[in-house]
């Protein structure tokens, strides 16, 4: 579950292991992308945490950051 901390939505993931937490990563990468919208990350071993703020907006959350968290719950799933 997204919880906002210091202007930022933040979601801890956990996976079985390495492998499919970078497989996590790579596709939420291509969504970012396509989005022009990149996330603040961070992976060790199966565990990804990822940031979501809008830089061009002054590092506060907006609604790419609101899409972009739910295209990344819609891979988890």
């Amino acid at each position: 579950m997204w919880q906002e901390q210091n202007n930022k939505l933040y979601q801890k993931f956990t996976f079985r292991n390495f492998s499919e937490a970078f497989a996590f990563m790579t596709r939420v990468a291509l969504e970012a992308e396509k989005m022009n919208h990149h996330p603040l990350w961070t992976n060790v071993y199966n565990q990804v945490e990822v940031w979501l703020s809008t830089h061009d907006a002054g590092d506060v959350i907006t609604d790419k950051d609101r899409q972009l968290a739910k295209k990344i719950d819609a891979i988890v799933k």
